[in-house]
Parts: structure tokens; C-alpha cells; sequence
């Protein structure tokens, strides 16, 4: 079995801070780790390496810089790294970034892919799915278990009511909730390792897809500005009785002009 896990080197969210006057993210400083969900989804993959023998191959689309998170997977238990970086895949939105990840995937030998839900810097959750509608393949959102017993994978979806048992044959892709999935630990030889180890390094050249569809010119969405949100006034506690309460509510109401 061969499994290809998507990975994204995100901002740590907790050192987030938005520059109050161009309204952009200040990057300078803030510390980068793999996304939580790709985490897990990696995890996952790494069981069934261990039960099963399966090969990993990771990928990320980033600046040089995410290779840090590329010799993170490397320590954890990644057979193979692949980094996509090229000025042509900048700017990309969404759709442009799960092109260029798609188009990389039909150039590998694969049986599964898995992705993380989402990426905290943009919560999207739309790259995974996206991938799979390019590849023309079953996906499963929401990932919380996955059993295989050789031919059929046997999937356990977190849904707001409880879960579902879904199974597929053959190639699909899952997207992956990182609470399901405790990653493990790097291990010290495992780190002393990745760095003997080569990150592949991919250019649009070797992405198996029109350029039109890459970066800014393939990115039908553009963020305008990011802003933080603004904090509210504490609200004010009133201890009266319920017949006081209700005048003190009808007040409310008249002064804002909804009654």
C-alpha cells in the first residue's frame, strides 16, 4: 500500500497578530509548525505503515522554508518528502493551491490520499475535497477511524449527531480530524535521520497541469484585507425579580427600536 499524506506549514495561531494599520498578518516573528489536522492525518497514515508496511509519501506546497515541516515527517516515520515551490505557484487560492497538489498526485503511485479538515490559518476545509473532485475520486470528510482488512477500508466520519460507518474500495481520499489521531512523538535518531534524507523539490515543470491554473492567475478568489475581530463591551448583570426583569427587558428592546 502506498499512502500520500498532504501537509501545510501554518502560523502557530496562538502568536497571531494582525498589523493594525495595513490590516495584514505579521509573519515576522511568529513561530510555524506542521497544521494540527495534516498532523493527524500523517499519524494515520504512519499506523498503517506500521500494521501494514504501507510506504508515506508526504507533500506540501510552500515557500523553501517549509521544509522544516518535511524533515518533521521525516522524523516521525515519512519514507518519501516532496516540497512543491515555485514562484508560479504564489498567490494561489484554494482551488489553485488543490490543482497544483492534484496535478502533482497523477504524476506518484498512490492508493490513498489523506489530508488534514482544514488548515488553522484558513479554516477552509476545501484543498482535501477539492483534490479529490480534480481526481475524479471517493472522498470522506471528518475522518475519526479507519479500519482495512486488505480490500475494503472501512471509515469512521464524525457528524454533528454522533458518526457513520462508510466503506469504499480502492483509491479514495480522506481528510482527517487531528483529536481522532494522537501524533507521535520524533524520535532522536528519527531527527538525526531527516536531515540525511533528501526533500524532493518540485517546480510547476514537473506538476501535471496548465500553468493557467496555478497561483494568482489560477485563483478565482482574492483576499482583499484580513482584520481582527473586535472585542465586545462586558455586559451588565441585573439581579431583579421576574417581574422587574421583564420591564427591564421591554426597556431594552424600545431603546434599540425593536419594539
Amino acid at each position: 500500500m502506498k499512502i500520500l499524506v498532504c501537509i501545510k506549514q501554518v502560523p502557530d495561531t496562538t502568536e497571531i497578530r494582525i498589523d493594525p494599520v495595513t490590516k495584514t498578518l505579521i509573519r515576522e516573528g511568529v513561530p510555524s509548525i506542521m497544521n494540527p489536522d495534516d498532523k493527524g492525518g500523517l499519524e494515520l497514515a504512519l499506523r498503517f505503515k506500521d500494521k501494514f508496511g504501507a510506504e508515506v509519501t508526504v507533500i506540501t506546497m510552500g515557500p523553501p522554508q517549509a521544509d522544516l515541516i518535511l524533515r518533521e515527517a521525516f522524523a516521525m516515520g515519512a519514507d518519501r518528502a516532496i516540497l512543491l515551490t515555485d514562484r508560479k505557484f504564489a498567490g494561489a487560492d484554494t482551488l489553485a493551491t488543490s490543482n497544483a497538489l492534484a496535478g502533482a498526485a497523477r504524476t506518484l503511485d498512490w492508493d490513498l490520499i489523506i489530508t488534514g479538515r482544514q488548515a488553522i490559518d484558513g479554516d477552509t476545509a476545501q484543498v482535501g475535497p477539492e483534490m479529490a473532485e480534480h481526481l475524479n475520486i471517493p472522498q470522506i470528510s471528518y475522518v475519526a477511524g479507519l479500519d482495512y482488512d486488505g480490500k475494503t477500508f472501512t471509515v469512521k466520519k464524525q457528524t454533528e449527531e454522533g458518526h457513520q460507518i462508510l466503506q469504499f474500495e480502492g483509491k479514495g481520499l480522506l481528510t482527517v480530524l487531528a483529536p481522532a489521531f494522537k501524533s507521535r512523538y520524533m524520535s532522536i535518531g528519527g531527527i538525526v535521520d531527516a536531515y540525511d534524507k533528501e526533500v524532493e523539490v518540485w517546480g510547476a515543470d514537473k506538476v501535471d497541469l496548465d500553468e493557467s491554473k496555478l497561483g494568482l492567475k489560477g485563483s478565482p478568489t482574492k483576499v482583499v484585507k484580513s482584520f481582527a475581530k473586535e472585542l465586545k463591551q462586558p455586559g451588565v448583570i441585573h439581579e431583579v425579580d421576574a417581574e422587574q426583569a421583564v420591564e427591564l427587558i421591554i426597556s431594552k428592546l424600545k431603546e434599540k427600536h425593536i419594539i
